[in-house]
């Protein structure tokens, strides 16, 4: 069987983790590739986001590192293992709560799509959300569908140039039915934005490596960080605040509708969503 139609072949590690001294931790959207600094800027301006952790969540990070490190170790030793979390720690008072989660393909629990869901399905006045690629499920597109018709205000920031060219397609597949429903779709005119986070009603957000895409959502394991309640929530709504600053509300221009042959074509690549 071809790679590409491989569903194993999906099951990569997407996490972005580092943790220093078990004191500090760090997560996000960024690689280590030039691009991501922008020392080379083959999509345009590169934006993403990420977050600096110290305290007990860094506990969290340290976990999840462990377990992919040693995910094909078989010979574990426990008190290698146990010395990580022996380190001394970082008394560090916050308001609100913080709390790192993993999500992997094995274990039947779509933690990552539920964790959207949840705070879409929750939002009294906005939800914002920025994803390099929009190919989600039927559950999360009503989700979001219903949160604009009840009167939420749902912007979706995805990229104003893309790095690949079918999948952005595939994207763009999903805006005439969020358009038509209230939902707002900005594109990030500078550049391509890899940055996976959303934020809601002052109170909550989200940063970390999960896509609104079924490789994210289900293929992948990955990680993100859930807040609530303390400052750093406001600090993301800043973000997202200069970012539309730097979008194209194309919203009316696809809530019309498409030629037969464009929509058709889009509809094909469709079939092909959950592997994109």
């Amino acid at each position: 069987m071809m790679p590409f139609l491989n569903l194993f072949f999906n099951n990569r590690d997407h996490r972005k983790i580092t943790v220093v001294d078990g004191r500090v931790g760090f997560t996000g959207g960024f690689n280590l590739a030039n691009e991501y600094f922008h020392i080379t800027k083959p999509y345009g301006f590169w934006k993403d986001s990420g977050l600096r952790l110290e305290g007990d969540a860094v506990r969290s990070l340290t976990a999840m590192f462990l377990e992919m490190w040693h995910s094909t170790d078989k010979k574990e030793n426990d008190a290698e293992i146990a010395s990580f979390f022996d380190l001394p720690g970082v008394k560090f008072e916050a308001s609100g709560f913080v709390a790192p989660y993993g999500d992997n393909p094995i274990d039947d629990e779509p933690v990552g799509e539920n964790v959207y869901m949840n705070i879409i399905n929750t939002a009294k006045s906005y939800v914002w959300f920025t994803t390099p690629y929009l190919i989600i499920s039927d559950e999360l597109k009503r989700s979001l569908q219903l949160a604009a018709k009840r009167g939420v205000d749902v912007r979706i920031v995805t990229p104003g140039i893309p790095d690949k060219k079918m999948t952005y397609q595939v994207t763009k597949s999903y805006y005439n039915e969020l358009a038509t429903s209230g939902v707002h779709i900005m594109e990030y005119r500078p550049g391509f934005v890899h940055a996976k986070q959303c934020v809601s009603d002052d109170s909550t957000a989200v940063c970390g490596t999960i896509n609104l895409d079924f490789r994210s959502l289900y293929h992948h394991f990955e990680n993100a960080v859930l807040m609530f309640g303390c400052d750093a929530v406001m600090d993301i709504k800043k973000d997202f605040e200069d970012v539309f600053k730097q979008c194209e509300d194309v919203t009316a221009k696809y809530a019309k509708p498409k030629r037969g042959p464009e929509r058709i074509v889009r509809s094909l690549l469709r079939l092909a969503a959950p592997l994109l």
